[in-house]
C-alpha cells in the first residue's frame, strides 16, 4: 500500500476521532439557566423507559441536559418522513429518480425538517423544563428563547458534525454519533451494575448470567450480519473472431438483514416522539405519569409499537434499497440468468420471493435481539445501556465502520497494483 493511501486512511481515521470528541464534549455543556442539583435529583428517578433510552441516544447528554439533548433524533425523525414520503408522493418519487441532484435536493429537505422538528421538541422541552419545580432558575419567556435557540443550534451543528464524518471521515456519520454515545455510557453502566451487584440489589448469579447472554447475543448479532444467501448466476458463451468469452459462473449476495440497524434506530426515534411532544412534562403531571406508564419497558403496548416498527422499517428499508426488478434487468442487459429461471420477469420474482424470505428472517431477528433483553430490564434493576437495541447498534455499526475500513484499504492496493503494472510495461 503507498504512502499517500496510507496517509489519506489516517487522516480520515484521526478526522473522525476529532469529530467525535466535539461531540462528546457537547454532551457535558448545559443548558443555560438550569439547576444542576434539582436536574441530578430528577434524573435519578427517570432513567427507565423512553427517557432512559432517550439518554443514550443522546450520549447522557439529557441526563446532563445539555446543548445536545435532542441528540441526533430530529434529524432521523426528518429522515424517517422524508423516506416515507418517497414511497408515497409523487413529487418526491420524482426527486429520486433524477440521481445526484435528487439527492442533494432531499438532503436539504430533510435539513429543513430538521430544523422544523428540533424546534418544536425545543419549545416543549423548554416547557416541560419549566413545568418541573425550582429546576429552572429564571423562568420566563427569555429561558424558553435561549433553550429553544441552543438546541436547534445544538441539532443542528450534530447533523453537520455527522455530515462531515461520512464526507471527510470514514463514513457512517450519523450512525457513529449514536455509537459514540452508547460506547461512552457503558463503563458508567457496568460500574452501576457491580454496584447493584456489591450492594445485594442483584445476585453475583444474575451478574454472571447477564455477561453471558451479552456475550451470546454479541456473537448471534455478528452471525446473522454476516450471513448471506448466494443465488447462483451464469453467464452464456459468446465467441467473437476466434476467441470465446464468457462461460462464467458468480453468486448474487442477498443479506439476511439488508436494512442494517437503521429499523431499531428508526423505530426508536419513533417511540421517542410521544416524550418529547408531550413537552417533556417529567414532573408529577397525572396525564404524563399515566402516558408514560406505557411506554416503559415490559409493557404490552411499548412491546407491540417497538415490534411493529422495527418489522415494518425492515421491509421498507429493504424495498428501498434492493429493486429485484432493477437487478433482474442488469443481469438480462449482461447475458446473465439464474439457471432453472427465466430471464426478466420471472427471474425479478424469484428474487423478490427469496428476499422476502430473507428479510422476513432478518424482521424477527431484529425484533428478537432489540426486546428479549427489554423482559430483564423490565424485572431487574439492569441499565439500559445493555439493553437489545444499544447492544445491536454498537455491533452493527462496529462491523460497518471496519467493513469500510477494509474496503478503503483493499481499494488502495487495488490502485497501487494496477499502478504498478502499467509501470512494468
Amino acid at each position: 500500500m503507498s504512502s499517500s493511501s496510507s496517509s489519506d486512511l489516517k487522516n480520515r481515521v484521526l478526522f473522525t476521532i476529532l469529530i467525535l470528541s466535539i461531540y462528546r464534549l457537547g454532551t457535558f455543556v448545559p443548558l443555560p439557566g438550569i439547576d444542576p442539583d434539582q436536574l441530578s435529583t430528577l434524573m435519578e428517578s427517570n432513567q427507565k423507559g423512553l427517557l432512559g433510552m432517550f439518554n443514550v441516544f443522546a450520549g447522557g447528554a439529557v441526563s446532563r441536559m445539555a446543548i445536545f439533548a435532542l441528540g441526533i433524533m430530529p434529524y432521523i425523525s426528518a429522515s424517517i418522513i422524508v423516506q416515507l414520503l418517497t414511497g408515497v408522493s409523487d413529487y418526491f418519487k420524482n426527486l429520486k429518480s433524477q440521481g445526484e441532484q435528487g439527492r442533494q435536493k432531499i438532503t436539504q429537505i430533510t435539513r429543513y425538517g430538521t430544523v422544523i422538528l428540533a424546534t418544536i421538541q425545543g419549545f416543549g422541552l423548554a416547557v416541560g423544563l419549566e413545568s418541573s419545580a425550582n429546576l429552572v432558575i429564571s423562568p420566563g419567556m427569555y429561558f424558553k428563547i435561549s433553550t429553544v435557540t441552543t438546541i436547534v443550534a445544538g441539532t443542528v451543528f450534530l447533523m453537520w458534525l455527522g455530515e462531515q464524518i461520512t464526507q471527510r471521515g470514514i463514513g457512517n456519520g450519523i450512525s457513529l454519533i449514536i455509537f459514540s454515545g452508547i460506547v461512552a455510557e457503558i463503563p458508567r453502566a457496568l460500574v452501576t451494575t457491580f454496584e447493584l451487584g456489591r450492594t445485594g440489589a442483584i445476585s453475583t448469579l444474575m451478574i454472571i448470567g447477564i455477561f453471558v447472554l451479552l456475550i451470546i447475543t454479541i456473537m448471534f448479532i455478528v452471525f446473522m450480519e454476516r450471513a448471506l444467501r448466494k443465488i447462483l448466476i451464469n453467464y452464456p458463451k459468446r465467441q467473437m473472431g476466434n476467441k470465446i468469452y464468457g462461460g462464467d459462473s458468480s453468486h448474487l449476495p442477498l443479506k439476511i438483514n439488508s436494512a442494517g440497524v437503521i429499523p431499531a434506530i428508526f423505530a426508536s426515534a419513533l417511540l421517542l416522539l410521544p416524550v418529547t411532544f408531550s413537552n417533556f412534562n417529567i414532573s408529577e403531571s397525572e396525564t404524563f405519569l399515566n402516558i408514560t406508564s406505557y411506554f416503559s419497558q415490559g409493557q404490552p403496548l411499548y412491546m407491540l409499537l417497538y415490534a411493529s416498527g422495527i418489522i415494518f422499517f425492515t421491509f421498507f428499508y429493504t424495498s428501498i434499497t434492493f429493486n429485484p426488478n432493477e437487478t433482474a434487468e442488469n443481469l438480462r442487459k449482461y447475458g446473465g440468468f439464474i439457471p432453472g429461471i427465466r430471464p426478466g420477469e420471472s427471474t425479478a420474482l424469484y428474487i423478490d420471493n427469496i428476499l422476502t424470505k430473507l428479510t422476513t428472517i432478518g424482521a424477527l431477528y431484529l425484533t428478537l435481539v432489540c426486546l428479549m433483553p427489554e423482559f430483564l430490564i423490565a424485572n431487574y434493576p439492569i441499565p439500559f445501556y445493555l439493553g437489545g437495541t444499544s447492544i445491536l447498534i454498537v455491533v452493527v455499526v462496529a462491523i460497518d465502520t471496519v467493513t469500510q475500513i477494509q474496503t478503503r484499504l483493499m481499494s488502495s492496493q487495488y490502485e497501487q497494483l494496477i499502478k504498478k503494472t502499467k509501470f512494468g510495461k
